[in-house]
């Protein structure tokens, strides 16, 4: 680490910028999951890396998966096994570098046809064996009683026993918000809600980049050595502003979520369902006091900013839930509603989104532009440790080895500091947050009867984790719209009102804020 960790200012580092012109190492584009791990890879091995985000850090996908760290059983299903021990290495190694926001999670196959517990459990014994020494946990078959009681909300009617394994379970946004801390720890700078509107080339080499203040619309030009283009599902738009002539390489497919109250699973294990009608995996996962119901895997033509759950997507998770909870979810029931996209790269075959590989993807164009897409939120290290060894060669850095695999990320604690609710969360911050909250009497209050987070969360998102606007702390700073998207939007007005304080701003940018994030928020509220 480079001298004394510094707190997330963004005001502070877009002067250094200003007033302290340099030469980058790396420029990072795109603040997800895969951007964000480069640049903290890149940062550790000591070298100098600029990250711009357009938007909010974890903004697209990376806020919006199902919130699992896992190997992958149904890749193991499509014999990629491969890309299942390389999902279970990351994973293990995830849960032990950020323990305060990923920990162990059970899962449970319910059984209800004589051929599947032997089946099913033969899987998961190879799931174990390919996970060695990083494992979490043996894998067995459950008699029906045993399996009520890790379930007591399954579906009962023809109900033979179970299976039970272990995988992760994260809070990706969270662990987003921590991997941009660790950049700024280890020296690097990370700026969000600044788009990159151009390429600098000298001759046909791309040697920096151009990028505009979405709050000013200042504009600035940041030379670089090498230029990464981590933008996911967007990869292509920055690809074709290098060379307009490339072809699209992207095939975009959403997932979407649909979120109950907690009652509804009653428990800490989840429920995996290894294949429904579209050849999908189904979960029902408690997390943060709900239950969580997903995934959908339906081809679209483009990718959104902000996509919204397609009709068919909501019935069929309504429908498959009904078959698997002894109580039958309604539209009414639905307290939020999520829709991811996945960075999935075209492949020769038409079978579908779901055949198409979770395996990352790296290319290095004519120009030098190095494009790494693809792979999912476990793998985010491995693909970030791939892109910089790729980078660093490019532009012709000192060779440097990786220290991540092992490298605690920012907020690492073993054993909770906070006992109550979502503040453990912070890890190490903890504490920190818990002085700001103490400031004004009301910043210890809860936001809303219904969510677990207070107002003095808005203060410190604000001043020390780079948090923008209303959405950025009540979507990704906290969960609340994704935990309760009306309940979020009733409480808009207060969190506009703590952010206008904090950043500066009046009542009229606070009465924009609430405008705009209710707009958003309407694509998670099922009418």
């Amino acid at each position: 680490m480079t001298g004394a960790p510094r707190t997330m200012d963004r005001t502070a580092f877009l002067k250094e910028l200003r007033e302290q012109p340099r030469y980058w190492d790396m420029v990072v584009i795109g603040g997800g999951a895969t951007g964000l791990g480069t640049a903290v890879e890149a940062a550790a091995r000591g070298y100098s890396v600029l990250l711009l985000e357009q938007y909010d850090f974890a903004k697209g996908t990376s806020s919006r998966s199902t919130k699992l760290v896992h190997g992958g059983v149904r890749y193991l299903q499509q014999g990629n096994v491969s890309l299942v021990l390389e999902a279970l290495r990351e994973r293990g190694r995830l849960i032990h570098n950020a323990p305060h926001v990923a920990s162990n999670l059970r899962f449970v196959v319910p059984i209800y046809d004589w051929w599947e517990g032997p089946f099913y459990g033969a899987g998961m014994k190879l799931y174990d064996m390919l996970a060695g020494k990083l494992g979490l946990g043996p894998s067995r078959l459950l008699s029906r009683d045993t399996t009520l009681e890790h379930l007591p909300n399954v579906e009962k009617k023809g109900l033979r026993g179970g299976v039970i394994y272990y995988d992760g379970q994260f809070d990706d946004a969270r662990l987003a918000v921590n991997l941009a801390q660790t950049v700024v720890d280890h020296g690097g700078l990370v700026v969000n809600h600044m788009p990159v509107t151009g390429l600098i080339k000298r001759g046909e080499t791309i040697t920096g980049v151009r990028a505009r203040d979405a709050e000013t619309g200042d504009g600035y030009e940041f030379d670089a050595r090498v230029v990464v283009n981590a933008t996911g599902v967007f990869s292509d738009g920055v690809r074709q502003m290098d060379d307009p002539t490339e072809e699209p390489m992207m095939a975009p497919s959403q997932g979407v979520h649909l979120v109950l109250d907690g009652s509804f699973l009653k428990s800490d294990s989840a429920i995996m369902v290894p294949k429904t009608a579209d050849g999908r995996v189904l979960f029902a996962i408690p997390w943060h006091g709900r239950t969580v119901v997903g995934t959908t895997d339906t081809a679209i033509p483009e990718p959104q900013v902000e996509p919204r759950p397609q009709e068919d997507e909501i019935a069929f998770l309504l429908e498959h839930a009904a078959k698997y909870l002894d109580r039958d979810p309604k539209r009414s029931d639905v307290l939020s509603m999520f829709c991811g996209i996945r960075p999935l790269v075209k492949s020769g075959s038409d079978k579908g989104t779901a055949a198409l590989s979770r395996d990352h993807v790296l290319m290095i164009s004519k120009s030098n532009l190095v494009t790494i897409t693809g792979g999912k939120w476990t793998t985010y290290r491995k693909m970030a440790e791939d892109t910089v060894d790729a980078a660093a060669l490019v532009a012709g850095l000192d060779e440097r080895k990786s220290v991540t695999a092992t490298m605690r990320i920012h907020g690492w604690l073993k054993a909770p500091a906070e006992s109550d609710g979502l503040l453990a969360l912070y890890g190490t911050d903890g504490p920190a947050v818990r002085r700001v909250m103490a400031e004004r009497i009301d910043w210890s209050d809860p936001m809303h009867p219904d969510l677990p987070y207070y107002l003095g969360e808005a203060a410190y998102a604000a001043r020390h984790e780079m948090a923008r606007s209303v959405e950025d702390v009540l979507a990704r700073r906290t969960r609340a719209l994704f935990l309760d998207a009306r309940a979020s939007v009733a409480i808009a007005p207060r969190v506009a009102a703590v952010l206008a304080a904090e950043l500066g701003f009046d009542e009229g940018w606070a009465h924009e804020q609430v405008a705009a994030f209710a707009a958003v928020a309407k694509g998670y509220i099922l009418e």
